[in-house]
This record gives structure tokens, sequence and C-alpha cells, in this order.
């Protein structure tokens, strides 16, 4: 498997494959590409990682900046992460997601916040023990993860780019 940051043939791609990986999930309302789309095209989608094998896209993950209590202070949101159907399970998004955080962490990023199953996040750092809130959603479903500086508190807000359909 190789992991390398998205190049512009490869957005046609990733459309597909998100559709497909979100396709019939419980908790999608299946915008997860036009959420991608949309922060491209604002500038705000800081690092975008596929994973590729056999010269075929399985994997991809975005990290985009979030705002905690208005400010930015160096804070991003990872999501979406989606894998194809077919090879999920394998270490493809835990792969996508460990590289991504590196990539955060090289780049002085203050901490990562995500919205998700707090089983699989957890052994990648992630903590719902934190002073920060995410609209109505469950604090065990909003985690974050401190990558370097103090902890932040406050209402984290995502880019607008997540509110795309």
């Amino acid at each position: 498997m190789i992991i390398r940051p998205e190049t512009s043939e490869d957005v046609p791609k990733i459309r597909s494959l998100i559709k497909a990986a979100f396709k019939g999930i419980d908790h999608s309302n299946e915008t997860e590409g036009a959420i991608v789309d949309a922060l491209r095209d604002a500038g705000a989608l800081i690092i975008s990682l596929i994973a590729e094998q056999d010269d075929m896209l399985i994997g991809h993950v975005a990290f985009s900046p979030v705002l905690i209590a208005g400010d930015g202070g160096g804070w991003y949101g990872m999501g979406p992460v989606s894998v194809s159907p077919q090879v999920q399970r394998r270490g493809t998004g835990s792969a996508l997601i460990r590289e991504g955080l590196k990539l955060l962490q090289d780049r002085g990023a203050s901490g990562c916040v995500v919205l998700g199953e707090p089983n699989y996040y957890s052994r990648f750092g992630f903590s719902s023990n934190h002073a920060l809130r995410y609209g109505d959603v469950p604090p065990e479903y909003f985690q974050s993860l401190l990558l370097c500086g103090d902890p932040c508190e406050g209402e984290v807000t995502y880019h607008k780019g997540f509110e795309a359909e």
C-alpha cells in the first residue's frame, strides 16, 4: 500500500470512493463527498491523503482547520475517513490516520478533533476527556488529540464546507 497526497487526477476517484464507503451507513447522510469537494474548492483541505494498492484507490482521509471558541489556534478536524468497502478492516484507515496525524504534527498543529466511534479513534490517542464541545453531539463521540501546547476549551466550529450537500 502506498499513501500519498492527492493530485488533481485523483479527485473523481476520491469522490467515487467516498460515495461507496458511506453508502447505506446509518450515521451518514451521504454528503461526505460534497464536503470534501467544498473544502477543496475553498482551499480548506489542508491535508488530503489517499491510499493506493495495485494502482487502485482504496482509501482517503481529509484534514481541515477548525475554530475553538471562535479562534483558529492551529487546531484541525479529521474527516471524513473513507476506505473502499472491499478492503475495510485491513488497516488502510489506520495507516491514513497515522500518516495524517504525523503530517499535522510536522506542521506544528496544536491538535485535532474527530467526530466518530470512541473505541476506534482512541487507538490513535483521541479522547473525549477534554473541555471541547460540538453542538449537541454526545461527548463520548466528539474526541480530541492534543499535539502540542496547552489544551483548549470551548465550542468547536468546522469549516462551512461541512454544510455542503
